[in-house]
């Protein structure tokens, strides 16, 4: 059975959207991943406070890919699953368990300064085709990310 989406987007707006919301997924997934491998790794002297900051920011990003992968589905197209397909769509590393606090760090603030690009990409997509609902989405995922960002900045004593 097929229904038809009538949504006010025409098919086009919704595949050119879920095409960068899927790159969104994928990036969301990939640090997702590394932070709560660094979550798991991470020693030192300030292990509870980087353990701690490390668990809120990957409950987070758990809750967001949900809320990514559903969009994608509303727009009438799949959410990519499965690690290699998330590894075919995303520039970033996973992790290593041998680096440093300090090292893990400067990594993942990189990594959500990746996921911040992905985001401002597909936020200009989505509001070029009108699609305010992602628009939404895609303005919270990035207040999320650059926050993430300036925490682990600030932690590593920068600006």
């Amino acid at each position: 059975m097929t229904t038809t989406i009538d949504t006010g987007l025409t098919k086009a707006e919704r595949v050119d959207v879920a095409r960068e919301l899927t790159k969104v997924l994928a990036d969301s997934f990939a640090v997702y991943m590394k932070t709560h491998g660094y979550h798991w790794n991470v020693r030192g002297p300030e292990f509870f406070t980087l353990h701690n900051l490390l668990e809120q920011q990957y409950r987070d990003i758990w809750e967001a890919l949900d809320e990514i992968a559903e969009r994608i589905r509303a727009l009438g197209e799949y959410a990519p699953q499965g690690y290699s397909t998330f590894a075919n769509l995303t520039s970033i590393k996973d992790g290593d368990p041998d680096k440093d606090a300090t090292a893990m760090l400067k990594e993942l603030m990189k990594d959500h300064e990746t996921v911040i690009a992905t985001c401002r990409a597909a936020l200009t997509s989505a509001d070029d085709d009108g699609d305010d609902v992602t628009v939404d989405l895609l303005t919270q995922r990035l207040g999320a990310h650059e926050k993430f960002a300036w925490m682990l900045r600030s932690t590593l004593g920068g600006r």
